[in-house]
Order: C-alpha cells, then structure tokens, then sequence
C-alpha cells in the first residue's frame, strides 16, 4: 500500500506537467457559465452555487419551482473519472433521499437508474446526459446538456406525479 507522502508525490508530479490544472480550469469554467446560462434562460428554476467537489465530482443544483416544493433538486453533475456529465434527482437531505427511493421502488422508471440509499450516495435518480463530452465545442455542448436536461426534468416530473411530497 502507498503512503501519502507517495500520493502526494505522485500529484505533484502530475502538477508539474500543467495539464491537470488547464483541464481542472477549463472544466470548473465551463460549469460555471452553463450554470450562468441556464439561470438566464429559465429564471424560474433555482441555479444553486457551483460545487467544485474533491477532483470526484463538479456540479450544481437546477431546480423547477414543482421539484423544490417537494424538497428536491436536479443536479447537473461533472464527474471527474468518467469523464461524463449526468443529471441527478437529489433531494434536501439524507431522510428525504431514502423516502422518495422507496416511494420510487415500486415504480417504473425506465431508462433512468434508482439509486440505493447507501452512504456515499447522493442521487435518487440519475441519467447519463453526454457520455463523451466535446470541450473544444462548448456552445454545442451547453445546448446538449440542456435539451437532455429538460427532458430528464419533465420525466422526472411526471414519474412524481401522484406521490406526493414526503
């Protein structure tokens, strides 16, 4: 097993080289203006701060007035290792998380994955909104993110519909 002094060898190493940093930069602004951008375009959603995570994960909340009600959230997630963007139900807490699972269980919910409540998860529901993302074209890339977004949003709506609130 290494120790960590030998990760954080190995990180400044990586440091060294540049490339972390303008790929960690470029994504973090990225995030930044698609939360700008959707904010903008639809200001009755709530656009929450950005979340700049530990290197696993980057996101923010966009949230429809209907879901926030309901003490839920739709985040827009970067996740470092995969390289992908998703959408997530998530909700205002942990107790809110596992009761809208298990009101879900019991549901269809298509081509969208439950979460499990097990700790380190954050998700209800989540999608897989652009596996292989194009930097190099972010005006595309924003436009992808967001018509996959609304559409995961208005499915997510419509499976709640009838639950209720928790």
């Amino acid at each position: 097993m290494d120790s960590l002094n030998n990760y954080v060898s190995h990180y400044r190493e990586q440091l060294s080289k540049g490339h972390m940093q303008k790929a960690y930069k470029a994504i973090m602004t990225f995030m930044s203006s698609l939360g700008t951008y959707l904010g903008k375009k639809y200001p009755a959603y709530s656009v929450s701060a950005l979340y700049f995570g530990y290197m696993d994960m980057t996101y923010f909340a966009f949230t429809p007035p209907g879901l926030k009600s309901k003490k839920l959230k739709i985040a827009i997630v970067y996740l470092h290792q995969q390289g992908r963007f998703e959408a997530w139900l998530g909700a205002i807490n942990r107790k809110v998380q596992a009761q809208y699972i298990e009101l879900l269980s019991s549901k269809n919910t298509g081509k969208y994955k439950l979460s499990k409540v097990m700790p380190g998860v954050d998700s209800i529901i989540e999608s897989i909104l652009v596996g292989r993302p194009d930097f190099e074209k972010p005006e595309e890339l924003k436009i992808e993110i967001e018509k996959k977004t609304l559409e995961f949003t208005n499915d997510i709506t419509s499976m709640l519909d009838g639950l209720g609130t928790v």
